[in-house]
């Protein structure tokens, strides 16, 4: 923006023209705007004083209540956007208001604080874990009737800000947003809590732009450019349309969107490093011809006179006020405080073994706390819930068939007996796991006399209680004629199983070959194969 274009913008600044002159009855002189002095001994100094108004140039939401501040009603519970005035539950999984006159938010989600303007925030996810079923398409939007239509052709900016959980529940994102010609087309989806996002709608919802975000419970502000190709009435903002499979739900919170033209945005101070930087900078555009004035909680900081500013007057409400050909615009209040972040941490270590936490070694379970730096150097007040997990010594009794073998993890038994197999719990910790191995007992008579009285007259299986039935019996000639075939037999049966008969007919004696699928109470099958000798 050159020096005219910027005259446009501006009105003129009246505290610096000769005419305030005339006011000046000789007791004091009148205000001067940029020294750090109260000139006129009215208690006000620089721009506290009315003497020095000067035009804010700043972005006016297209989105009604931006920052969700405007309320009907204190949230009790989840899924209560309509207490914040205008705004609408756009899909029919539903967004969350966060209000800190009531309800705050699930306990598993805890949003970041502060937030990043007022009181009120609003929670949404992207896909969720529902009684152990991943459900992608779970996507939750918050929708408003714009103000003003996004005008086909327009450059826009849309700024905001997204809110992070802790504990890996919110994954990068693809913050998008959705436009619609008809406010009539809010909500979407005729309440299919399946349908996903905007577009999968027959009305006439279109993508506008969308923006990738991360963080770990904490805020960041995004923005995204869009040129409509049609107007706009109405919006949504959420998660994109990409469907992931996760084995937990997402949850994320959105905070003062602010939706205008994108000239709008240009004249605002921005970050130049990180606000909790030792060497934390500030900026605003350079503008060819103009002049910059910073100040602090409106008084001005004496020789703070380019466009950027490197922060050395610790937290406060910071402005700059630009001029150019007589005439003056100053930028909207940068609210600089170092920000302070508080994390929960639930932790497990072995009996015996120590856990570091910042500069402190514990050993003990319990609930501690410690304000530690984060990468960005901000103060982090982490609660660090410790427990500690005792050795375990556990006993399991097995049972498998000579020559198989019994695996446990990266052990493997073939020999019955008992046996100590050291392990590592679910925590990390040391476990003995006490294996008493013995075989499953299986009879199989090598003779049998199928002669009526009662005694040995069939051949079956037999076995302790773990025997639970016999798949299969078949018996074989000699020569290899199957002569029977049983099948789901009760084993130790006296009267079931071959009979000594080939087709009614008593079978001559001598040798026979067999072979049997037995399935034990574990749900073990095992194949056996043998000879049986008939006596008659």
């Amino acid at each position: 923006m050159n020096a005219l274009k910027l005259s446009l913008l501006l009105v003129t600044f009246f505290c610096l023209h000769s005419d305030l002159a005339g006011i000046y009855q000789g007791q004091f002189p009148p205000e001067i705007c940029d020294n750090a002095i109260d000139d006129d001994a009215d208690g006000l100094t620089d721009l506290q004083d009315p003497d020095c108004e000067c035009p804010v140039i700043e972005p006016i939401s297209r989105i009604p209540n931006p920052s969700f501040e405007e309320m009907n009603c204190c949230p009790s519970n989840r899924s209560e956007l309509h207490c914040a005035d205008t705004w609408i539950q756009a899909s029919a999984p539903t967004t969350d208001y966060l209000h800190t006159c009531g309800w705050m938010g699930w306990e598993q989600f805890p949003p970041p604080l502060p937030f990043p303007d007022g009181n009120a925030v609003v929670g949404f996810r992207d896909g969720r874990f529902f009684q152990d079923v991943s459900e992608p398409t779970w996507k939750e939007y918050a929708g408003a009737c714009l103000l003003a239509p996004l005008e086909e052709g327009i450059p826009y900016r849309f700024e905001f800000h997204i809110g992070f959980t802790g504990d890996g529940s919110s994954p990068p994102l693809n913050v998008t947003f959705f436009g619609n010609t008809d406010c009539n087309n809010l909500p979407f989806g005729q309440g299919n809590a399946e349908l996903g996002c905007p577009t999968k709608d027959t009305t006439n919802w279109i993508r506008l732009g969308a923006v990738s975000v991360s963080g770990s419970n904490n805020w960041v502000q995004k923005g995204i450019n869009v040129t409509p190709d049609r107007d706009i009435y109405a919006i949504a903002i959420g998660p994109d349309c990409s469907e992931i499979m996760r084995p937990f739900s997402t949850y994320y919170f959105f905070d003062n969107l602010v939706l205008d033209e994108k000239e709008a945005f240009e004249f605002r101070i921005q970050e130049l490093t990180h606000p909790c930087s030792e060497s934390f900078q500030l900026g605003v555009p350079n503008v060819e011809g103009a002049t910059y004035q910073w100040y602090k909680d409106g008084i001005a900081l004496l020789g703070e006179t380019n466009p950027k500013l490197t922060v050395q007057s610790g937290e406060g409400d910071y402005q700059v006020r630009i001029l150019a050909e007589e005439n003056c615009m100053i930028t909207r209040v940068y609210a600089y405080r170092i920000p302070t972040f508080q994390t929960i941490l639930n932790k497990v270590t072995c009996n015996g073994d120590a856990y570091e936490f910042g500069d402190r070694i514990l050993t003990d379970q319990g609930t501690y706390s410690q304000l530690l730096k984060d990468r960005n150097n901000c103060d982090s007040l982490v609660e660090l819930n410790l427990k500690v997990a005792e050795h375990r010594r556990s006993e399991i009794e097995a049972k498998i068939f000579r020559g198989d073998n019994y695996e446990m993890d990266a052990f493997s038994f073939g020999e019955a007996g008992i046996h100590e197999i050291p392990l590592l719990t679910s925590e990390g910790c040391d476990s003995i796991v006490e294996l008493t191995l013995n075989y499953f007992k299986v009879a199989i008579p090598d003779i049998f006399s199928p002669d009526g009285d009662g005694i040995n007259d069939y051949f079956n299986i037999y076995g302790e209680a773990d025997l639970e039935r016999v798949k299969s019996l078949k018996i074989y000639s000699r020569w290899g004629e199957l002569v029977y075939y049983g099948e789901e037999l009760s084993p130790n049966s006296p009267s079931e199983g071959w009979d000594g008969k080939i087709d009614l007919v008593s079978a001559p004696a001598g040798v026979y070959l067999y072979t049997t699928m037995v399935v034990m109470t574990d749900g073990q099958e095992q194949f056996f194969s043998g000879s049986v000798t008939l006596l008659r």
